[in-house]
C-alpha cells in the first residue's frame, strides 16, 4: 500500500482527489485528506474505502510530523505561505512532496538537503504555474530542435466564467481565491520585455495597459500584464530573447471597470477602516469622495470617474448593489480590500450549477532558416459545476499525476524543482489529454510585438 496525505481539501483539491480515489485501486494507494476541517474533504471521498479525513492544525508541529511519517508522499495544497514547515518535515522524515505554488526562496534552500535524500520536491505543477510551463516548454524543446532562434515569447492564462453560466455585466465570476483577484498586480511595477526593451507598468496603470487576443472558437479577450514577466527567462533558456510578456486573461471591458476600483482606492489592503462593521456598501463608496452637503454618493462618483448615467461602466457599479443604504459590510476592522472583496463574494461566487472556463495562451515567434515564423498553441477547458470546476481540474489533475508517477519511480531526478524537463512534462502532458486538457498549436503569421494590440 502506498500512502499519500493531501494537507488542505480547499476548492482547488476535488479533481485531485477524485484523480487518485479513482486510481486507488490498481495502484493500491491510500489517501489522507487533512485539514483543520473534515467537512469539504468528507464530502470529496464519499466514504470511499481508500481513504479518510483527518482534523490537521498544520501549526502543530508534532501533530504535522505525525501525519507525515505515515506517508510515502505529502501533497501540501495550503496556502503557499505556509509550505516551508510542512517541507522541512517532509527533508527530515525523507518523503518525497509536490505543491502547486511557486518555488519560494525557503523552499530553494531545501534544494542541496533534498537531492542528498534522493527526494523529489515538485513544485509549480497546477495551472498557473504548471501548465504554462509544460506545455510552453514542450513546444520550445520542439522550436530549439531544429536550431531555430527565439525571438518572442508570450504566454496569457486567466480563469473565468463559462458562456453558458455568463450572466453578469463583468463577465466574471470567483473561479479562485477572491482575495488574489482583488490584489491581483500590487505589490510593484509588472515587468517585461518588448523589442528589446524593458517595460514597467505602475499599478495605478496596469489595467489600462492591456493586450487583445483572439482565441479560437473562443472569441476576444483582453490581458493585462502579470507582475514580473521576466523571472522565467533563464528557467526557459530565454536569456536573450528580445520579447517576454506573460499576462492574466479577462473577458473585453473587465480591465477597464475593475481599474475604477483601484482609481477609487478600494483594492488598498494597507489600513483598516475604523466602524467598518456597521458601515454599508453605500457608506464604504461614499469614503472615497468629496463631502457635500447636496450632491448624492452616485452623482460625485460620476462626477469624480467622469462616467455618464448611460456608461455601460457605471450599469457594472449599479448592478454591484454598491450604493445600497441597507446592506451592512459586518467585517470588523477591515481593509478597503477586504469590504470590496465581500461586496463581490455576493454578485460573483459560482453558483452550484455554475460552469467555469480556463483559457490559456502562448504565442512563440522564432526564425529558422531566414525566416520568420509564430506558433498559436491554445487550451479551452470548461468545468463540470461548483464543485469540479476546470480550475480544480487544471490546478488538482497535473499535481495528482506528477505525485503518483514518483511514487510509481516514472519521475526520478531529486531536488527542488518545477516541471520544465521532458521527463516530467511529456509523460503529464499526455495523460492530461486523455480529461481533455489538450492544447492546440497551429502556425500563423509572424506578427511580432503587435503596438496595435495595446489599449492605454
Amino acid at each position: 500500500m502506498k500512502n499519500i496525505l493531501i494537507i488542505g481539501a480547499g476548492k482547488s483539491s476535488s479533481s485531485l482527489i477524485q484523480y487518485l480515489l479513482n486510481k486507488s485501486e490498481a495502484e493500491n494507494l491510500f489517501l489522507t485528506i487533512a485539514d483543520i476541517s473534515t467537512e469539504n474533504a468528507l464530502k470529496l471521498i464519499n466514504n470511499h474505502k481508500n481513504a479518510s479525513a483527518i482534523t490537521l492544525d498544520v501549526f502543530n508541529e508534532k501533530e504535522r510530523e505525525q501525519e507525515i511519517l505515515k506517508n510515502d508522499i505529502v501533497i501540501s495544497m495550503l496556502p503557499a505561505r505556509f509550505h516551508t514547515e510542512v517541507a522541512k518535515d517532509c527533508v527530515k522524515l525523507e518523503k518525497h512532496m509536490v505543491t502547486a505554488s511557486y518555488i519560494s526562496e525557503e523552499m530553494k534552500l531545501l534544494d542541496k538537503a533534498v537531492k542528498e535524500k534522493g527526494l523529489i520536491f515538485m513544485n509549480e505543477i497546477g495551472l498557473d504555474p504548471g501548465l504554462d510551463h509544460m506545455s510552453a516548454m514542450q513546444v520550445l524543446d520542439r522550436i530549439r530542435d531544429k536550431n531555430a532562434k527565439m525571438l518572442l515569447f508570450e504566454s496569457f492564462c486567466g480563469g473565468l466564467v463559462a458562456p453558458e453560466s455568463d450572466n453578469n455585466l463583468w463577465n466574471y465570476k470567483f473561479t479562485w481565491n477572491p482575495r488574489n483577484v482583488v490584489l491581483a498586480g500590487q505589490g510593484g511595477a509588472a515587468m517585461f520585455i518588448q523589442e528589446g526593451t524593458y517595460k514597467y507598468i505602475p499599478y495605478h496603470k496596469l489595467f489600462r495597459r492591456t493586450e487583445f487576443l483572439n482565441i479560437a472558437g473562443s472569441g476576444q479577450f483582453e490581458a493585462y500584464a502579470n507582475r514580473d514577466s521576466l523571472k522565467y527567462r533563464n528557467v526557459y533558456g530565454l536569456n536573450n530573447i528580445p520579447t517576454m510578456y506573460r499576462g492574466t486573461i479577462r473577458k473585453m471591458g473587465f480591465s477597464r471597470a475593475w481599474n475604477i476600483f483601484i482609481q477609487l482606492g478600494m483594492t488598498d489592503d494597507s489600513y483598516t477602516i475604523e466602524d467598518s462593521e456597521n458601515m454599508s456598501y453605500r457608506d464604504f463608496v461614499n469614503l472615497f469622495l468629496a463631502y457635500s452637503p447636496s450632491d448624492s454618493v452616485e452623482l460625485k462618483l460620476r462626477s469624480y470617474l467622469k462616467i455618464d448615467q448611460d456608461d455601460l461602466m457605471w450599469a457594472k457599479l449599479v448592478e454591484l448593489d454598491l450604493f445600497n443604504p441597507k446592506k451592512k459590510i459586518g467585517l470588523t476592522n477591515a481593509t478597503p480590500a477586504k469590504i470590496l472583496q465581500k461586496i463581490l463574494e455576493d454578485s460573483w461566487t459560482l453558483q452550484e450549477e455554475d460552469k467555469d472556463m480556463i483559457v490559456m495562451q502562448h504565442l512563440f515567434g522564432y526564425e529558422l532558416n531566414g525566416e520568420k515564423r509564430q506558433i498559436e498553441s491554445s487550451l479551452v477547458v470548461e468545468g463540470e459545476n461548483q464543485t469540479y470546476t476546470a480550475m480544480a481540474k487544471t490546478v488538482g489533475l497535473p499535481v495528482a499525476i506528477a505525485a503518483l508517477k514518483i511514487l510509481k519511480g516514472e519521475i526520478t531526478t531529486p531536488g527542488v524543482q518545477l516541471p520544465i524537463t521532458k521527463e516530467v512534462y511529456e509523460p503529464i502532458l499526455k495523460e492530461l489529454e486523455n480529461y481533455g486538457i489538450i492544447f492546440k498549436d497551429k502556425e500563423v503569421p509572424y506578427l511580432g510585438y503587435n503596438p496595435n494590440n495595446v489599449v492605454g
